[in-house]
């Protein structure tokens, strides 16, 4: 039940980041106009490149160290402190590469500079240390006041499209601001450790190790966004940005497994329960296509006409865009319940790697001719055969630890649902005047008709939520 009642905070967490771009999206899209937004989406996909640098891979690495030495307060101090070494160290190192940068770079130098705000905001981030304890619960509230302050200073400041750098600083701003208020526990949770004690050089090697992956998925998450700047323009970076973000704000609600079963997994692992740790694979697996499969078909019901409305006059393209990207919803769940929870826990790190790999590659071979025959359009058909490559190769390396029937036992329900729920859904947004009522009507009608299905098909996770609610209700 601690795994469930995880989940249940990280998801009412990304619920609540899934409802505050609702409001900000839409007033930002107005506010800052396309240019605006492109000029932020393509000086923040430059900055992420030197945010990566400062966390070299600690988000995913820190989390499951700490989850192999939570039992022991000593050790679990130490290895705190020396991760967190490596990273002050890395900070230095991305500032200087930045500096090094703009003497080449000098387009929207200044808001490159607003940006590096999210530098200094990645290297206060310490949730890797509570998740790996799986203490959800502080950084979910560290998370939801965050979200909070960033949605009224935004709506409170931000008024003109003259104020692009003002809302670059308030969005860092609040990040940091977030990060530093999970500092003052430490006192409590760790212990004092001898400085001659520590030894961070220990975890350079295999922080690294998951340090290429990252830069790997940097590459069709950020590249796309520099290129299309470069082949296209910067009004179609802020098109992307916008359709990007939607999706992945959808597939958060998907991905929050993840971020819950990492730790558990990584524990189980210490362990040396196998069985156990697959068995658990299957339940999310199924669990994620549950869910994932219902939101791709939504999100593309909605997409021609809803979302373009959502952003306001001028985002036409943002539709199309959404329509071939939703397909990732699905694929990207697939692949964080087998590389996120499964191959990062048990260190399976290289095969993790050469997955995210092979796809950035993919990814950015595609980029050039697609983004010339279709543009934007050709970006999003660019990320989704790089995700497929990705998943495809998980799959493969882990076909002799599982039974592919198990995994996708329930499938064919789940996709006969979507496509039921499609059907109607895509009629309303298409004949229907759009507006806020009838989108909500649309995105009710989707929920009714997948559940209906879903019950009248009967697939296996709606009997194992049974059972647990029946578990909960007799311990109570």
């Amino acid at each position: 039940m601690k795994v469930v009642r995880n989940y249940l905070y990280n998801a009412g967490y990304q619920i609540l980041a899934l409802i505050t771009p609702l409001i900000t999206a839409p007033y930002i899209s107005r506010t800052l106009k396309p240019h605006g937004v492109g000029i932020y989406a393509d000086t923040n996909a430059w900055i992420q490149w030197f945010v990566l640098i400062a966390s070299i891979g600690i988000a995913l690495y820190g989390n499951r160290e700490i989850a192999y030495v939570r039992d022991d307060k000593e050790k679990m101090s130490r290895t705190f402190w020396e991760i967190q070494i490596v990273k002050l160290v890395m900070t230095l190192v991305a500032y200087i590469a930045l500096v090094i940068f703009l003497q080449i770079y000098t387009k929207y130098t200044w808001y490159i500079w607003v940006q590096s705000i999210n530098i200094l905001a990645a290297t206060l981030d310490i949730s890797w240390l509570y998740m790996g304890l799986e203490d959800f619960k502080r950084t979910v509230i560290r998370n939801t006041g965050v979200k909070i302050l960033s949605l009224v200073l935004i709506l409170t400041f931000v008024k003109t499209p003259n104020d692009v750098a003002l809302y670059i600083f308030l969005t860092g701003f609040s990040t940091l601001l977030g990060n530093a208020t999970l500092w003052p526990r430490l006192r409590v949770m760790l212990t004092k450790v001898k400085l001659s004690t520590l030894r961070p050089l220990r975890h350079i090697k295999p922080s690294l190790a998951l340090f290429v992956p990252q830069i790997a998925t940097q590459i069709y998450l950020i590249l796309n966004k520099n290129m299309l700047g470069i082949i296209v323009n910067s009004t179609a970076v802020g098109y992307y940005n916008n359709s990007d973000s939607l999706v992945k704000m959808v597939l958060a609600l998907v991905t929050a497994t993840g971020t819950v079963m990492l730790p558990h997994v990584a524990s189980e692992f210490a362990k040396g329960n196998k069985k156990a740790i697959n068995e658990m694979l299957y339940s999310s697996f199924d669990f994620i296509s549950f869910l994932s499969v219902a939101m791709a078909f939504g999100l593309a019901a909605v997409s021609l006409h809803g979302v373009p409305y959502f952003y306001g006059i001028g985002y036409g393209p943002v539709g199309p865009a959404i329509m071939i990207e939703s397909v990732v919803i699905v694929i990207i769940g697939w692949s964080n319940a087998i590389g996120v929870q499964y191959l990062l826990p048990t260190n399976r790190v290289t095969e993790f790697s050469t997955s995210v790999i092979l796809g950035a590659v993919m990814n950015f071979v595609l980029n050039f001719p697609l983004m010339e025959l279709w543009g934007l359009n050709g970006a999003m058909i660019s990320t989704v055969l790089s995700e497929v490559m990705v998943t495809g190769y998980q799959l493969w390396t882990i076909r002799k630890d599982i039974e592919y029937r198990r995994l996708f036992t329930n499938m064919w329900k789940y996709l006969l649902g979507g496509f039921v729920m499609f059907v109607p859904v895509s009629w309303l947004d298409r004949n229907l005047h759009t507006s806020v009522l009838t989108i909500f009507i649309e995105i009710i009608l989707g929920i009714v008709v997948y559940m209906i299905t879903m019950l009248i098909l009967k697939p296996t996770i709606l009997s194992k939520a049974s059972e647990m609610i029946k578990q909960k209700l007799r311990r109570n």
